[in-house]
């Protein structure tokens, strides 16, 4: 979960003149890095063979 301090920050860093886009696409970004986080460490993460297996398919 995002905090307000991080959100604020996160807009304090843009321009002084931006777009809406640009705040959505700051906050969705961060969202995502603090849930990757949170998933980190509650262990629930992938060994490097472990992704490997999961991304063969693509990786080809």
């Amino acid at each position: 979960m995002l905090t307000k301090q991080l959100v604020q920050n996160a807009i304090s860093d843009l321009p002084e003149r931006f777009t809406l886009d640009e705040v959505i696409q700051r906050i969705y970004v961060l969202n995502k890095i603090e849930s990757a986080r949170k998933k980190s460490k509650e262990g629930k993460t992938y060994s490097t063979t472990e992704a490997k297996k999961k991304l063969a398919k693509w990786l080809k």
